[in-house]
């Protein structure tokens, strides 16, 4: 009984943490119904390797935009494809009226990889304000002026934006874009409480000064990941109270999930490495209490099964976990539009533990591979 005692006090904090997620997520402040006059320059980076597939749809979304394109300018970041990738974006220059530059990483080499990338975008920036997405993105036409809507009323200096998976369907997909959902959920509702903890490369904006004040990705440069959260962690540092979430389903920015299960553990190897390096305790306590928590309810089924107590005490571990994940989720789902994805929690608690463990493990101490790189997770 102190093991069930002890357990139920595991998830129990799990639960109200996410009961706790999803109040903050439902404060969150949405945009107010008139735009401001005030109209930032925005500079849009764009870091690409072989994107030769996806890169003409992003830049048909650039040029789609509704926010005034004198007010705007993309720089595409070729880092050493070996695709048609520098080819396409050229042609498109030529026939296109988007405020558009090329730039090669192969020209800066004291740069390298994504984060080099984009400390050469911004390097080379006009606007003040820095926008982010990947080539592999689709971006809605309203992302820039919403962006834009959220750094004046709401005073940020970093915006984390929505991103959501975009699935073929089968299931193997639909659990990665409920999974991905819940950490961009979570991810917000933390910025929300002021102990911002998780954001996503695909959708983010911040201040150029902000950038150059807490000198970009120093300290952090030789991670290949990393790109997005400790740089938002730096500038909350520096100044908390200046990163926001854009609550905005217009803004929302869409990309694939993968399409094998290789793929799938590489991406969440090369996400796990990131979390011994934060410097903040909110991340590093939240990632240990999600692995922790989901441990607890296998470990809650094994001692019930080998101690021969009562079920009872196993499904309440069940329902309190599942109430609090559903509850969030809810709510997140909501905002994506694609609550049916909430059929497939059970099946997700079932498969996320063992690859928790296995891609934190690996994670931890391993090699991963990304852009056709390998990298050792130092």
């Amino acid at each position: 009984m102190i093991l069930f005692a002890l357990l139920l006090l595991v998830i129990g904090t799990y639960a109200v943490t996410l009961l706790a997620c999803a109040v903050a997520w439902y404060k969150l402040p949405r945009l107010q119904a008139k735009p401001p006059h005030d109209v930032a320059f925005f500079s849009v980076i764009v870091p690409v390797k072989d994107e030769a597939a996806t890169i003409l749809q992003l830049l048909q979304d650039l040029e789609g935009q509704d926010y005034p394109p004198s007010n705007f300018e993309v720089l595409v970041i070729d880092d050493h494809s070996t695709d048609s990738t520098p080819s396409l974006v050229q042609n498109f220059l030529a026939t296109s009226s988007l405020n558009l530059r090329v730039l090669f990483l192969a020209s800066f080499p004291e740069n390298r990889l994504k984060k080099g990338a984009i400390a050469v975008g911004v390097s080379q920036a006009k606007g003040d304000w820095i926008a982010c997405t990947d080539g592999d993105c689709r971006v809605p036409a309203a992302w820039l002026s919403s962006i834009n809507q959220c750094r004046v009323e709401q005073q940020a200096k970093f915006i984390s934006g929505p991103v959501a998976f975009a699935s073929d369907g089968s299931w193997f997909q639909q659990l990665q874009a409920l999974e991905f959902s819940a950490l961009i959920g979570v991810g917000a509702a933390s910025i929300g409480l002021t102990l911002p903890t998780m954001c996503n490369g695909a959708n983010l904006a911040y201040e150029k000064s902000a950038f150059l004040e807490v000198n970009g990705f120093s300290g952090n440069a030789h991670l290949p990941s990393g790109d997005d959260e400790f740089l938002m962690h730096k500038i909350h540092q520096r100044e908390a109270g200046c990163v926001a979430f854009l609550k905005d389903r217009n803004a929302t920015v869409y990309t694939k999930a993968t399409n094998s299960f290789t793929s799938f553990i590489e991406q969440r190897k090369r996400w796990a490495s990131k979390w011994k390096h934060y410097t903040l305790a909110a991340p590093k306590a939240l990632a240990l209490l999600v692995l922790v928590g989901n441990i607890s309810l296998w470990l809650a089924l094994v001692a019930t099964i080998a101690l021969g107590v009562s079920w009872s005490w196993f499904l309440l571990l069940v329902v309190l976990k599942l109430v609090a994940d559903a509850f969030l989720l809810y709510q997140v789902l909501g905002f994506f539009q694609n609550r049916k994805l909430l059929l497939h929690l059970g099946l997700l608690q079932l498969v996320y533990v063992p690859y928790i463990l296995a891609t934190a493990i690996l994670g931890w101490r391993g090699t991963y591979a990304w852009k056709d790189r390998q990298h050792v997770a130092a």
